[in-house]
């Protein structure tokens, strides 16, 4: 059922789209039409007014202008700019043109060149003698509005198309961010009882005569196991942080990983041989960070090379970088290997990186980034956060 709500949900985004489109398409073709129509009527509109200067014009020098059926017609039409000149491209008359313009004669000669260029000028010959006048005229400022308003649909379009894209997208991320907060917990849940039973199992094993030592590491095993746990269940929940020695918390999971490493593997950590520096992080989230990037230090390394965690700081911030001698990453791909799905591996989902990020960027407001690798020789990988004093 709802499987059939969601389809039927993403259908109506898509036909909300589709509608939208077209009724932008609809508008701007009509818009088009309008500004056709009314280029039109204003070519008429000068094409009268020069058969009407032509036909009550008795004064060679202009005298039309003052004509009262000519200042009736263009009183009418008093939206249009124009120029009127003589044969010698002296004005005769001009209207909307600013007086800046008219008095200089390079600007008034663009000016020309661009009413030309926009409508054919008009002549208006004199029955009794060789002079003529010229309308030079534009666009009116509606049909320049009417020419620019579909742009603005067009802008307007984009938007709403691209809001919905975003909407359409942050809804499918957050359900997907719910079903991946739901699984976590449900995993947690779900190793909760099996975790509880071989904590008795290792206690019953202490009480048998068996190598000890070997019992020891089951049980670190099992506090780590522990803590995945842990982590599981605070994924999608509130996460306090806390100041805590960084030193010590990286060196808990090397020391860690330390013994569980191919024999061809070497692990150096400088953390515990210089001063200590402080942060506020969740440390077991942390942990799982650091280990998370051990984990793809040593898938690179193909069982033979060497890993180096080293701790560093300054005034304000803590470094710590994970570097490996291993195979190399393509430098376009530095950014995409902490985005979810993307692996080079021949296993796994691709989500390691990805949720590393995740916890450092937005738990502990912190970076996390490749900031060296090459081909062959290996990559170093930094988490920089932001360093407290005691």
């Amino acid at each position: 059922m709802k499987l059939r709500r969601d389809i039927f949900s993403f259908r109506n985004r898509i036909v909300v789209i589709v509608v939208g489109i077209g009724l932008g398409a609809v508008s701007l073709l009509y818009t088009n039409n309008m500004a056709k129509r009314l280029k039109e009527k204003e070519q008429h509109d000068v094409a009268l007014w020069a058969h009407a200067m032509e036909r009550v014009n008795r004064d060679v020098m202009g005298g039309a202008m003052e004509d009262p059926l000519i200042a009736d017609i263009m009183s009418n039409n008093n939206n249009i700019p124009f120029i009127i000149t003589n044969e010698n491209l002296e004005v005769i008359n001009s209207h909307l043109i600013p007086e800046k313009i008219i008095d200089h004669p390079d600007k008034l000669r663009k000016q020309i060149e661009k009413f030309t260029e926009e409508n054919i000028p008009r002549t208006v010959r004199f029955w009794w003698t060789n002079g003529y006048h010229i309308i030079f005229y534009g666009k009116s400022a509606l049909l320049k509005s009417l020419y620019y308003f579909p742009y603005i649909q067009i802008l307007v379009i984009t938007a709403f198309v691209a809001l919905g894209f975003i909407a359409f997208r942050s809804s499918k991320h957050d359900e997907q961010n719910r079903v991946w907060i739901g699984l976590a917990k449900e995993t947690a849940h779900q190793l909760g009882t099996p975790t509880s039973s071989l904590l008795g199992w290792i206690e019953y094993l202490r009480s048998q005569e068996v190598d000890q030592a070997a019992v020891d590491e089951m049980n670190k095993d099992l506090t780590h196991l522990m803590k995945i746990v842990d982590r599981f269940s605070k994924i999608g929940s509130e996460t306090p942080l806390a100041p805590a020695n960084i030193n010590e918390v990286v060196g808990e999971s090397v020391m860690y990983f330390r013994k569980r490493i191919p024999r061809n593997v070497t692990l150096d950590y400088n953390g515990l041989a210089i001063a200590p520096v402080q942060a506020n992080i969740n440390a077991a989230l942390f942990e799982w960070v650091v280990e998370n990037l051990m984990k793809n230090s040593l898938d690179a390394l193909q069982g033979h090379g060497a890993i180096d965690v080293r701790i560093s700081s300054d005034d304000k911030n803590v470094m710590i970088d994970v570097k490996d001698t291993g195979k190399g990453i393509p430098k376009g791909n530095w950014k995409r290997i902490f985005e979810p799905g993307f692996t080079t591996k021949t296993r796994g989902w691709g989500l390691g990186l990805s949720l590393s990020r995740r916890i450092v960027e937005e738990y502990h407001q912190g970076k996390i980034a490749v900031i060296d690798s090459e081909i062959g020789k290996g990559t170093t990988i930094r988490i920089t956060l932001k360093r407290i004093f005691a």
